[in-house]
Order: C-alpha cells, then structure tokens, then sequence
C-alpha cells in the first residue's frame, strides 16, 4: 500500500493539528452526515462496508449499530482505548498520532445511532494519551465542531474521556461499562446485552478506536472504495502490530489477507541472528498458538482464514516465537499474566489461572513430568466455557494448543 489510511500521520506531518487535520479533508465527513444523511443512511452505508471490529471480535460494525432499540433513550456510544492485551500497541499510535480521525469516527458513530454523548474509554496508563485528547476535544468545541446546533442543525454532541485503573479486564466491553459508572470492573452477566442495557442500562454502542477510525474514510469515499481493500469477508485494511522474536517490530498498516509470511519476512525483516521460526500466537496473549509450517506461513490473516487453521486474528497483535524460546517458558508468562488480571468474579477463572501458574512454576522449577503436564491440560479444560467473559477462554487457548502442538518442550510429555 502506498498511501496509508489509518496510520495516515506517517505520510502527513502534524497531522494532530486540527488545521492540519481539517486541511486534509479533516470532518468533511462528520458535516456530510449531519447535513445530508439521515441517522439509517449511515448505520446502512457502514453497513454495506462489511467493517468488522477491530478490537478482537470481528463482529460487523454497522450490524451492531443497528442492534439498538428506538424506544428506549437516551442512547450512548463509548470508544474503546483499553488496549491491555500483549502484543497490541496499534490504538496507542493512532491515539498519540491521528487522534482527531479517530474523534471523528467516533463522532459519526454517535451520529448514526442518534446519541448526544459519546465516550473514550482509556486504560489507566494511557493519562498522558487522555489528557491530549480532552485538549483536542477541547479545540473541537471552540472550532464549532462540537456542542449545541451543529452546522446549523438541531443536533447536539459532546465528548468525555474516562480514565480506567489499568485493569485488563475492563477491556471488556460490560466491565469497562461498570468501570465508567464508578463500580468495580467485573463483567456483567448477559443477557441484557449493551445494545439494550448498556451504560447507565441505556442503549449503547461500544467500539474499538480501530474500528472507529476507519469509518470517516468509509463515509467520505463509500462501502465501494472500502471493498477494494482486504477480502470479500474481510473489507479494508488492519493494523498489525508486530513483536517478539523480529527485526523490525511494530505497527504495519496492511489489507487485510495479507499472508503472515508478507507481515514477518518482507515487511517485519525476518528473525533476529538467522535462527528459524518456531511459532506465531496471531492474537497476542489470547491466542491459540499456531505451528509456524509453510502453511501457516502462506495463510491470509483474515478472520475466516486464521480460524481455518484453529486460532483467531483478534486485534491482530503478532508475536513471532523463534526456536530459542521453549513454549513451556511462554506458557508460564501468558498464565501468569491472566491470572493477575483475573477479576476473581468466576470461581474456575480466578482458581484455574491460579493453579495453571502453580504448576508451570513447579514444572520450571522442577522439570514438568507426564503428570504434571496431564493436571495443567486438565484444569485448563475445566475452566471452558465456564466463565462470565472471555479472560477464562483466553487463558487456556495458549496451554492446550502448545501442549498439543509442541510435546517436546514440556519435559517429559508424551
């Protein structure tokens, strides 16, 4: 790709001025939707897009608008900043970087389902990121881009920035809800679903700023454009961030079914020192891991493909596993992680990532045997499909695929 659509500040210098920003065709978009569009010609253009979230689920963004009821008020729509899972850096940029596109994403979004507040939620590390953002939403309501009548309509819209605590689990999406109304992080039980009892149980859209960021580019030059990008169930272009055992991490704006072979050889640099590679987990932390053959290699990273082969695209945070890592050290590392994070609300969430870290310690302490490998895949199992959110599923994808997929760095498996 030549020409960058949401990593645009690479290619357009001070692209965080609002001049700067408006220069460059900077809310034409937003001004179009408001005086031209009704509410449904947007929620049908996004629509016919085919965006999928960006934030892990893939779930068809216009879709989700429309999930919102017209007879319960008032309605909300709240950014996702969270952005806690290892290996994911690609809000940050566009939030340091391109923030006024991403504030106009989320602009149109409140547009389209008719609501006149609109929220950022960021992770409690990111109150550097949350303070320049409340300046540029600032600017935006002394430039008349915000507030009451806008462009000479009755419409109204306002912006806060809410700060978490650094807490992963209000990454998802009803506990980042509870964390905005004041309460503990834990996730809801559903249903009631957000679309209908989300924030202050009002109707309420909740979106990644990847997502959002797209859609003013969708809105100025239509679903048609947006097509000629990605894949027929996979439309535009995705962020991917890049690390681990690599040259040259870090985020790479690409059409989405780009082979992972293109991300981490041509556009990554390959692997440090020449050694081979041994494993990619696709989705950071929360992914299955998957056997770095050819074939993994030459698969697309789109939704579809990447589940083909028994993982998950997610947000799209590579990590690149060489043969000088042994999986069961990694292993130890992601559990360990998921268990602090662990909100401690679902009994085989909070004991089974305490046990899974128990026995990785004792397995590195004291070399794993055959049946300290059994216990871990077996707790692991216990945990499935048990929990109220998707920490409890994540925390075990990595355990079974690695156990399955690579026996010989657990000592002593089978």
């Amino acid at each position: 790709m030549s020409e960058m659509i949401l990593l645009r500040h690479r290619d357009i210098p001070d692209l965080d001025h609002l001049d700067v920003y408006r220069q460059n065709g900077g809310f034409e978009a937003f001004k179009k939707v408001v005086t031209s569009m009704k509410p449904e010609q947007v929620i049908n253009e996004v629509k016919v897009s085919g965006l999928r979230g960006r934030g892990g689920a893939g779930f068809p963004t216009g879709v989700k608008w429309s999930f919102l009821p017209n007879n319960l008020w008032p309605h909300y729509v709240v950014a996702n900043g969270d952005e806690s899972e290892p290996g994911t850096f690609k809000d940050r940029e566009i939030l340091e970087h391109n923030p006024f596109q991403f504030l106009e994403g989320l602009m149109i979004a409140c547009y389209a389902v008719q609501a006149n507040v609109g929220y950022t939620y960021l992770r409690g590390e990111f109150w550097q990121i949350g303070h320049f953002l409340e300046q540029k939403i600032a600017e935006l309501e002394a430039a008349g881009l915000l507030g009451d009548g806008l462009f000479g309509t009755s419409y109204a819209l306002r912006l806060f920035v809410h700060l978490g605590a650094g807490a992963y689990i209000c990454g998802e999406e009803t506990a980042l809800l509870e964390s905005i109304e004041g309460k503990m992080g834990q996730p809801r039980i559903r249903p009631p679903f957000p679309a209908v009892a989300g924030l202050y149980n009002r109707p309420t859209v909740i979106n990644n700023v990847e997502t959002l960021t797209n859609i003013p580019s969708i809105l100025a030059n239509g679903s048609d454009w947006f097509h000629k990008m990605g894949t027929e169930k996979s439309p535009g272009v995705k962020v991917f961030s890049l690390s681990g055992r690599i040259n040259r991490p870090g985020n790479y704006e690409l059409p989405l079914g780009t082979p992972f072979r293109t991300l981490i050889y041509e556009h990554g640099g390959g692997i440090p020192d020449g050694h081979a590679i041994k494993a990619i987990l696709p989705a950071g932390a929360s992914s299955s891991v998957i056997k770095a053959t050819d074939t993994a290699l030459d698969t697309p990273m789109d939704y579809e493909s990447v589940a083909a082969i028994g993982s998950m695209l997610g947000s799209a945070s590579v990590i690149v596993v060489d043969d000088t890592v042994n999986m069961e050290w990694l292993l130890h590392k992601t559990v360990h992680f998921f268990r602090h994070e662990s909100c401690g609300k679902c009994t085989p969430c909070r004991e089974g990532t305490y046990w899974m870290d128990h026995i990785l310690d004792r397995m590195l302490a004291d070399g794993s045997s055959d049946q300290d490998v059994d216990l871990l895949v077996t707790v692991a199992k216990q945990i499935r499909n048990k929990c109220l959110c998707p920490l409890g599923e994540f925390s075990i994808t990595a355990v079974l695929s690695s156990v399955d997929k690579f026996a010989e760095d657990f000592r002593g498996a089978q």
